[in-house]
């Protein structure tokens, strides 16, 4: 069973082969990644970890720094452990932790954790200005007593899998591409409030979704989309925007969960985007949104089907 503990308050006996970094998202790459590292540590007969940050570096470094996440540190907690590594090292990053130099926060592994062995993500640098080569941390880790190894990329229809990759392809509204580099379905989560009600009084009543601020969303548009519902899992369509027909000026997250009239506010939902099916249009009326509407749920099922 996976562990979670804190770099500043653990001991651990059996030494470690660890790997850094933010893991947002926790993609394919990542589990690539620890796939890697995995194996390694069985052939050393080391435990394996992996260490993060609960907050995203430059919130710390820029106050100003508005973060897109792919996941909250809960999320990515519990999809880390989902990985089967031994550890997972969760810590915060601190003015005094970015102000180390790589070899520091190296010798801080190895006093700290028993680190023994330090995989590298193939495009991962670490320490104050970053300015490090990877075969400098090789150099810091014969000093300090830490075999450094460097990991490869995992390459996906020509694109090396990151977090980077994931974010473009969620702007571009392109989930299903998303959904191929993650490794399942990007997914958002929320409480259901109280909307406009616009949709119930033209046939398609809507869950208003309040979701964490610091949360990705795709680019607007029109989406294929299943939610989840105290566990219970229901076909839906998804819209993200300002509503540009009703002139409401807000954007938001809207789910119109196919045959199902429950009433849900104040429930927790779990949307998982499927496929996009257009861009946010005005219309000239509410018939004409209510027709196009009525498209939307044909194509919606049909890309829902499809992906089975």
């Amino acid at each position: 069973m996976t562990s979670v503990i804190d770099i500043f308050n653990s001991k651990i006996e059996r030494p470690l082969a660890l790997t850094i970094g933010f893991f947002d998202g926790v993609h394919l790459g990542h589990r690539y990644l620890v796939s890697e590292l995995s194996e390694l540590a069985k052939k050393r007969d080391f435990a394996s970890a992996v260490l993060t940050f609960r907050t995203h570096p430059r919130q710390v470094l820029h106050s100003d720094y508005i973060p897109s996440l792919l996941t909250t540190a809960d999320e990515k907690i519990a999809l880390l452990k989902d990985t089967g590594v031994d550890y997972v090292v969760m810590t915060e990053f601190t003015q005094d932790l970015s102000m180390l130099t790589a070899q520091e926060f190296m010798r801080l592994l190895h006093d700290k954790l028993n680190v023994r062995c330090l995989m590298i993500g193939y495009d991962h640098r670490f320490g104050h200005n970053r300015s490090e080569k990877f075969e400098d941390y090789v150099r810091f880790g014969k000093e300090i007593g830490i075999e450094v190894v460097q990991s490869s990329p995992l390459v996906i229809d020509g694109i090396n899998v990151s977090s980077s990759a994931v974010r473009k392809t969620i702007s571009e509204g392109d989930v299903a591409k998303a959904a191929k580099l993650l490794g399942r379905e990007y997914s958002l989560a929320g409480t259901v409030v109280k909307g406009f009600q616009v949709g119930r009084t033209i046939g398609f009543p809507t869950a208003n979704i309040a979701y964490d601020d610091s949360r990705m969303l795709p680019k607007d548009g029109v989406y294929a989309a299943r939610v989840t519902v105290e566990s219970h899992l229901y076909d839906a369509m998804l819209y993200i925007g300002s509503r540009p027909t009703v002139n409401t000026g807000k954007t938001s997250v809207e789910a119109y969960l196919f045959d199902f009239s429950d009433d849900i506010y104040g429930k927790n939902v779990n949307v998982r985007f499927v496929d996009r099916i257009r861009d946010s249009i005005k219309f000239d009326s509410i018939e004409e949104l209510k027709k196009q509407l009525g498209k939307d749920e044909i194509k919606a099922k049909k890309l829902m089907a499809n992906s089975l």
